[in-house]
């Protein structure tokens, strides 16, 4: 036994070490940072309590880059799980050459997000974009995509979704691939078809899937970052200033590193709170 818990510690130790340099200390650091502020007068950093949140709170563009992030997380993330749910379906059709179909979706996922965000700015250029030249071929004006306020959000709804559709089948289809053909089988017997199928035998065997999606997509949109870098700078018109970027580019481009850990522990605290509900609500029921 004891050899077994030398073993488990040998493993165990690193890894907690890791966690705990690059993941635990960053948030207790932020949140120390938080609670000062740096005054240029004495060129000192001074105490300032619950200064920066108020600060925050009250300034118009931080309202908004939360607005947007929460706008862009209400609408992404269902259409991501629901997607990437029906492509996982798909996918795990037995057709002749499921293999390559299978292989054809990953390719998103094998670019990065920045070459990713540079293609499709490429492609929706308001001027000479494949994207106008296509809709000017059935009479439609050129567009200004990333350009307009009323748009721009809007297509990067569409970048993400499109970039995390095949990544989200990935663990859709790990989860159906576990479900026993047995129970299919049985049901197939009682007369039961497809869609019955899905509804009392898949769905109820892919609900800890399902949670697993659902929490790691919203935190994975919660801090998205380089659409708004790449594409849009948070504009135009702050319509696309997610609140990861207004984040960094409090921090590294204003140089307020003290308001900037302030704003991150409010995301911390805001992704806590919805991850915490969303954990609750699809908890497992005896």
């Amino acid at each position: 036994m004891k050899k077994q818990y030398s073993v488990v510690a040998a493993f165990l130790v690193p890894a907690m070490a890791l966690l705990i340099i690059f993941k635990i200390y960053p948030i207790f650091l932020s949140f120390y940072d938080s609670l000062f502020s740096y005054s240029f007068a004495n060129k000192q950093t001074l105490f300032s309590g619950l200064e920066n949140y108020i600060q925050i709170f009250q300034d118009a563009s931080f309202q908004n880059s939360l607005k947007v992030t929460l706008l862009f997380n209400v609408v992404v993330n269902p259409i991501q799980v629901v997607l990437s749910f029906g492509l996982a379906l798909l996918l795990m059709v037995k057709l002749k050459g499921q293999r390559v179909f299978r292989t054809i979706h990953l390719i998103p996922i094998t670019v990065s997000f920045t070459i990713s965000c540079t293609l499709w700015g490429v492609l929706l250029s308001p001027e000479q974009g494949l994207m106008n030249s296509i809709l000017n071929l059935f009479g439609i004006p050129n567009q200004s995509f990333f350009n307009d306020s009323s748009q721009a959000l809007g297509w990067v709804m569409v970048l993400a979704t499109w970039k995390g559709l095949g990544y989200w089948a990935l663990f859709f289809i790990t989860g159906l691939e576990e479900i026993s053909p047995s129970l299919y089988e049985a049901a197939a017997l009682d007369g039961a078809g497809y869609w019955r199928s899905l509804r009392y035998i898949t769905m109820p065997q892919m609900k800890r899937t399902f949670k697993f999606v659902i929490v790691s997509d919203t935190i994975s949109n919660f801090i998205l970052f380089v659409p708004a870098y790449v594409l849009t700078g948070g504009g135009p018109e702050g319509a696309t200033d997610l609140l990861m970027y207004r984040i960094y580019r409090t921090a590294y481009k204003y140089s307020d590193v003290n308001q900037a850990s302030a704003m991150v522990v409010i995301l911390l605290l805001l992704l806590a709170i919805i991850v915490g509900l969303e954990s609750y609500l699809l908890r497992e029921k005896e």
